[in-house]
């Protein structure tokens, strides 16, 4: 079943010589329990391209429709409740809040949104990486692996209809990379979660179904992992 479908979708900044279509026409979809990562060089738009998906930016034109939903279609006060419900994001610099401690930092998207989420789901969150032993504590009393969990926990506690993981390693060590990379995995295969992953990095890519190569705003490439 299809949870994401782009059609022509453009970013433009600038205009007459100095205009620069960061994203340019793009056009492709995404199957619900997919892992997609898209890969290609700083400068080749494909943050752009997460933040257009993700509903953080507003494209100059084109359609995102996300499990149906054309997101850009909503007001900005609807986008952005959608965005909680429906758009979970990891970030490389794991932007958490450091007065809270593990499982407030989880659970802030269903405070936010005044919904509940039951112990059991929490626990499993928790357990799946390996962060009960830690679920009362700050962030400053974690490691960087640890706070990246931590991020992911909150991108995948409400289930969302896709996460969004933008550089999630870029600023770990190679170990605790390979190990937030094999935690992404595990959420893909156990909660069936459906994620799309920018990297500059092909080796992490691999271990996504599907690359998409991307560079100058383009898809040049788009192939599946066998």
């Amino acid at each position: 079943m299809e949870i994401l479908r782009v059609e022509n979708l453009t970013k433009t900044y600038g205009n007459g010589e100095e205009k620069i279509n960061a994203v340019d026409h793009i056009n492709f979809s995404v199957e619900k329990g997919e892992f997609v990562a898209i890969v290609g060089a700083s400068g080749s738009g494909k943050s752009t391209l997460l933040h257009l998906l993700g509903g953080v930016d507003r494209p100059t034109s084109g359609k995102v429709f996300i499990d149906g939903k054309d997101i850009y279609n909503l007001s900005d006060d609807n986008l952005a409740i959608f965005r909680r419900r429906q758009i979970g994001i990891i970030y490389q610099f794991y932007n958490l809040i450091p007065i809270l401690n593990v499982k407030e930092n989880i659970m802030l998207p269903c405070d936010l949104d005044g919904a509940s989420v039951s112990n059991n789901r929490l626990e499993e969150v928790l357990e799946t990486l390996n962060l009960k032993s830690r679920s009362l504590h700050l962030p400053n009393e974690l490691s960087g692996g640890q706070q990246q969990r931590v991020s992911i926990g909150r991108a995948i506690i409400n289930n969302p209809a896709i996460v969004l993981a933008d550089e999630p390693t870029g600023n770990l060590d190679s170990k605790a990379s390979d190990e937030i990379v094999s935690l992404l995995k595990m959420s893909n295969k156990k909660f069936k979660q459906t994620i799309i992953m920018i990297t500059h990095d092909l080796e992490i890519a691999k271990v996504a179904d599907r690359i998409i190569t991307f560079d100058d705003g383009k898809i040049i490439k788009d192939e599946k992992i066998s």
